[in-house]
């Protein structure tokens, strides 16, 4: 299946940016001040699409559930205050699709379990080629993926119907969600997927296995 000249909706981290670098970085300062040892950044990286709450239980497994809650806390606090500063950039590959689909008038959005103190922030300090149109936090809304509603509100801010766009993640919760608000998806192969191979299992419509091939998903070529 070909998907002809849609809008494309895209999940934030691990999609669009690789913002691995520094969420490991603050998950680190943590550990350090719990006194253990920093966590490889290739350790980290598959789960740094499951938000702070998943890093924390990665980095502290079996802690009770009040502390990975104050854990969490001091994680994000840390991550605010240096969410460019270790590397976090746009995949490879990003910037000349935006600029097509600039070229073509298109608009895109960013839709995002990432909280909008955390989000805003982040893309106006990396001041993004081509900017969305439209950006859906994990508190735009009332609910978050896998709940369909923030790429229903997505649309409904963009006036275009959920069939005729396209939404691109790298986690399940991702295709769950565009496949509850009937809208085609595709996986980010590219994404901080986990190395057992479940991803091919999510149903997915599409696997990308780079952004440039989102060119002719999106009928971008002539």
């Amino acid at each position: 299946m070909v998907v002809s000249r849609v809008t494309l909706l895209v999940d934030l981290d691990g999609t669009l940016l690789d913002t691995a670098p520094d969420m490991g970085a603050a998950l680190n300062v943590v550990r350090a001040e719990e006194g253990l040892a920093a966590l490889s950044l290739a350790h980290l990286r598959p789960q740094v699409s499951h938000g702070a709450a998943g890093l924390i239980r990665l980095a502290f497994p079996g802690a009770p559930e009040a502390a990975q809650e104050a854990l969490r806390w001091r994680f994000v606090q840390h991550y605010s205050r240096a969410l460019t500063e270790h590397g976090t950039a746009i995949f490879a590959g990003f910037a000349p699709l935006l600029a097509q689909l600039a070229a073509a008038g298109r608009p895109w959005g960013i839709v995002t379990n990432k909280p909008a103190w955390l989000t805003d922030p982040l893309l106006e300090r990396l001041a993004l080629p081509h900017p969305p149109a439209v950006v859906v936090s994990g508190d735009t809304t009332t609910q978050r993926k896998p709940h369909p509603l923030p790429l229903q509100h997505a649309c409904s801010q963009l006036q275009v119907d959920p069939s005729t766009c396209l939404y691109l993640g790298d986690a399940e919760r991702d295709i769950q969600a565009a496949r509850s608000a009937g809208m085609p998806s595709a996986i980010a192969l590219w994404g901080y997927l986990d190395t057992d191979a479940a991803h091919l299992r999510w149903g997915a419509d599409h696997h990308v296995t780079h952004p440039a091939d989102l060119s002719a998903l999106l009928a971008l070529h002539p």
